[in-house]
C-alpha cells in the first residue's frame, strides 16, 4: 500500500512540472513562489504527525474514499485539457468557448502537489531529527523555489514537442487514475472470490461472442458487396 502511495506521489510531481511546460515562465516562477511558500509555513502542521497517524490514515477506508473524490476531479480535468488542446491542434477554427476552455485548464496547475509536498516535509522532518524545524522546512521550501522553474526547463528540453508531452500528460493522468483506484480498494474486494469455473456460462458467453463476430464479418462482406456494385 505504502510503495502504490509513493508510485503515486512521484508521478503526481512529474504531472505537475510536466503541465507548467504549457505556462508563461513568470506564472511559473508564481507557482514555484506559492508552493515554496506553502511548505515554508506547514511545519507547524507536520511536526504534529508522526508515523503511526499516517499509518492509520492510509488504513483508514473512508478517509481514503474522500482522497479518491479529489484524485478523480483532478485527472478528469487534466485529461479534459489533453482532449481539448489536441483538438484545437487538430481542428483548425474552432469556438470561442472551447478556447477559453483551453486557457482555464491550461492554468489549472492541480491540487494534488500540495499534499505530496506536505508528506515530503514531514518526511524531511522525520528525516533531520534534531534539526530545527523551521530550518528544515524553509530549506526544503528553496528547493521546491528551485526545483520547478529547473524541472520545467529539463522537460521542455528533453520533450520539445508539444504533441509528445499532451500525449505523456494523458497516459500519466490515466496512470494515476489506476493507482488511485489501486490505493482506494486498499485490499478490499466488492464480492468473494469464485474458485470453480461455471462452464454453461462460459459456454453461452463464447457462443454470443462468437455469432456476434460472424454477424459482423457477413454484415461487413454484403457491405462491401454493395460498394464494388456502385462503383462499377
Amino acid at each position: 500500500m505504502e510503495t502504490v502511495v509513493l508510485v503515486m506521489m512521484i508521478v503526481v510531481c512529474f504531472n505537475y512540472l510536466l503541465k507548467q511546460t504549457w505556462r508563461k515562465a513568470y506564472f511559473v516562477a508564481v507557482s514555484a513562489v506559492v508552493c515554496a511558500l506553502f511548505v515554508g509555513l506547514a511545519w507547524s502542521w507536520a511536526i504534529e504527525q508522526s508515523k503511526k497517524q499516517i499509518a492509520d490514515w492510509l488504513a483508514d477506508s473512508a478517509l481514503m474514499l474522500d482522497l479518491a473524490v479529489l484524485l478523480t476531479l483532478e485527472v478528469a480535468l487534466q485529461m479534459t485539457f489533453c482532449v481539448v488542446a489536441a483538438h484545437i491542434h487538430t481542428a483548425g477554427r474552432v469556438k470561442p468557448s472551447v478556447v477559453w476552455l483551453y486557457r482555464l485548464l491550461r492554468w489549472f496547475p492541480g491540487l494534488l502537489i500540495f499534499p505530496v509536498l506536505f508528506s515530503l516535509l514531514v518526511a524531511a522532518i522525520f528525516a533531520m531529527p534534531g534539526t530545527s524545524f523551521p530550518l528544515v522546512a524553509w530549506s526544503l521550501a528553496a528547493i521546491v523555489a528551485v526545483a520547478i522553474p529547473l524541472g520545467r526547463w529539463a522537460l521542455k528540453r528533453l520533450l520539445p514537442e508539444k504533441e509528445i508531452r499532451l500525449e505523456l500528460l494523458f497516459l500519466t493522468n490515466a496512470l494515476i487514475a489506476l493507482l488511485g483506484i489501486i490505493a482506494t480498494v486498499n485490499g478490499r474486494t466488492a464480492v468473494a472470490g469464485a474458485t470453480a469455473v461455471d462452464w454453461p456460462a462460459l459456454g453461452s458467453v463464447m457462443s454470443l461472442v462468437a455469432a456476434g463476430g460472424l454477424l459482423g464479418v457477413a454484415v461487413f462482406r454484403i457491405k462491401q458487396k454493395r460498394m464494388n456494385k456502385k462503383l462499377k
